[in-house]
């Protein structure tokens, strides 16, 4: 029985945060200063990560995507990629990383059964890239996704989210950039999601594409069946796939079918919401696997039917992104 809640939509995504832990602390996604990061003992552990996942997987769950803070930070991350590429029915293990560690990992990311990467990027500027991080280094970034294609994590997708002011005039650099690794990445513009307070301003999506089609000729292509809430383009002149994920702009709520386990093992069914019980606490009183699987199809079949947060105005995100997984 498909995992649905009282509006329909089934649910096969599921975003997995393995920590609230972050080498780069970037402006749009936590404060400079002030963080109260989840104590060890109250995060998940690997094991508790393996068997919610392969309830996810008796539910529908076929598409798990490791986030963070920054993944790659959790100690002996390839062992839980190693688990959970096992577990039967999880067709599809990708992971978003900020790229720090990846001249490193990459090699074993790969071995270990990861499918697919996304890599944030939001400057190709190392001053700017240095600001909007907070001291993260372009240089090695840029390495790790050259090591990431080398060992055939390819394609990867470049997650840059524009902030109006800030790094938008660098729209038609990031396109050449990803269009000159032919093909091995794609590029994606995300908005600007507000948490706790609107500290930038958002680039709705339109505009994105207002801007490139003075330069490009821009194609749409059909989305793909659960693909998830990006809608993709291409540029005829260089072949290059663009996705636009307009959470603000063009809201995607009425075909959401994800969900998020965060650190502390909180099931948020929708990203501006938190007010979910914690699937760990449910797993440390000894439930059984069913007992755990109906508790999931409850908090599900309670999912919001979106958020109200818009482009200038409406109710801002609850929580940190960081401890969520975006």
């Amino acid at each position: 029985m498909a995992l649905t809640d009282k509006y329909g939509r089934v649910h096969t995504y599921l975003r997995v945060s393995v920590t609230d832990r972050c080498n780069y602390r970037c402006v749009y996604c936590m404060p400079a200063e002030g963080m109260s990061w989840v104590p060890r003992k109250e995060l998940l552990t690997y094991e508790e990560i393996a068997r919610i996942v392969r309830v996810f997987a008796d539910l529908g769950i076929r598409q798990v995507r490791l986030t963070g803070g920054e993944p790659t930070m959790r100690a002996d991350i390839t062992q839980l990629i190693a688990a959970l590429k096992a577990t039967p029915g999880i067709d599809d293990l990708a992971m978003t990383t900020n790229g720090h560690t990846l001249p490193r990992l990459a090699p074993a990311l790969a071995a270990a059964g990861l499918t697919r990467l996304n890599v944030s990027i939001d400057s190709l500027r190392p001053d700017r890239f240095a600001a909007l991080t907070r001291n993260g280094n372009l240089e090695r970034v840029l390495a790790g996704i050259e090591a990431a294609r080398t060992a055939g994590l390819t394609p990867i997708k470049l997650n840059a989210v524009l902030l109006a002011g800030e790094n938008d005039d660098e729209i038609f650099d990031l396109v050449e950039y990803a269009a000159a690794a032919q093909g091995d990445l794609q590029l994606r513009f995300i908005e600007y999601m507000p948490f706790e307070a609107r500290w930038h301003r958002c680039v709705p999506a339109a505009e994105v594409r207002r801007r490139l089609a003075t330069r490009y000729t821009l194609t749409r292509t059909p989305d793909k069946i659960g693909g998830g809430p990006s809608r993709e383009w291409r540029i005829a002149e260089n072949g290059l796939n663009i996705g636009f994920i307009s959470p603000l702009s063009h809201k995607f709520c009425d075909s959401c079918n994800r969900l998020r386990l965060m650190v502390d093992g909180h099931l948020r069914t929708c990203l501006a919401h938190e007010d979910t019980p914690s699937l760990r606490d449910i797993i440390r009183k000894g439930a059984t696997d069913a007992a755990l699987a109906a508790s999931i199809r409850t908090m599900v079949l309670g999912k919001p039917d979106g958020h109200h947060c818009e482009v200038d105005g409406g109710e801002v995100f609850e929580g940190v992104m960081t401890g969520i997984g975006g």
